[in-house]
């Protein structure tokens, strides 16, 4: 598309978001660019009306490129976040102590500060509200998908985000996670065991 609107003298950027619904809501998203620095330069002020951060990745395509490798951490780290949560109840750990430790040591994350699967335990998130998508499963799928497609094409090893795209599909495709949050990872997690 870049090079069909460059043939006619168009301007493009690919800008993908990051933020979720909350994020375009409070205008708080991050924009991943790519494209042109003048046409970027253009549509700034735009940028910063929507949100809070918009960074020029390069060329046309590495907005999408950014994309795709922050949703691959994203997905790996609820993961982990998740079963985290689910040893440490199977250990006896109170999830509220389990919070208090990690969220102000080095496991502290994103995924763990700021969109914690467990309900009643840090800021407010989907897993309050019953996992109601704020990033659905389905979604995280996808980009897990489009992760492993261009790991393929440019022959990356990327054996966790493999493994995420796996547990993922897995959880939309044959259990309850199609229509869920994402963070509905943890349920998943606390009804199973090793076997």
């Amino acid at each position: 598309i870049a090079r069909l609107a460059e043939d006619r003298d168009i301007s493009f950027l690919d800008a993908p978001v990051s933020g979720g619904v909350g994020g375009a809501e409070a205008g708080t998203l991050t924009f991943m660019v790519g494209g042109a620095d003048e046409s970027f330069a253009a549509v700034t002020p735009l940028f910063d009306i929507m949100g809070r951060t918009a960074v020029l990745c390069g060329g046309a395509g590495n907005g999408q490129a950014a994309k795709i490798c922050n949703n691959m951490i994203l997905g790996i780290t609820m993961i982990g976040t998740c079963e985290a949560f689910a040893l440490a109840d199977k250990l006896g750990l109170d999830r509220q102590a389990m919070f208090d430790v990690v969220s102000t040591s080095s496991g502290y994350s994103w995924t763990m500060n700021a969109y914690c699967p467990a309900p009643g335990v840090g800021p407010q998130s989907p897993a309050d509200n019953g996992y109601a998508p704020g990033f659905a499963a389905d979604l995280m799928l996808k980009d897990l998908r489009l992760s492993q497609q261009a790991a393929q094409d440019v022959d990356a090893d990327t054996p966790m985000g493999a493994a995420a795209t796996e547990l993922y599909k897995m959880f939309v495709e044959q259990e309850d996670g199609s229509g869920r949050d994402f963070s509905a990872m943890l349920p998943r997690f606390e009804g199973r065991t090793r076997s």
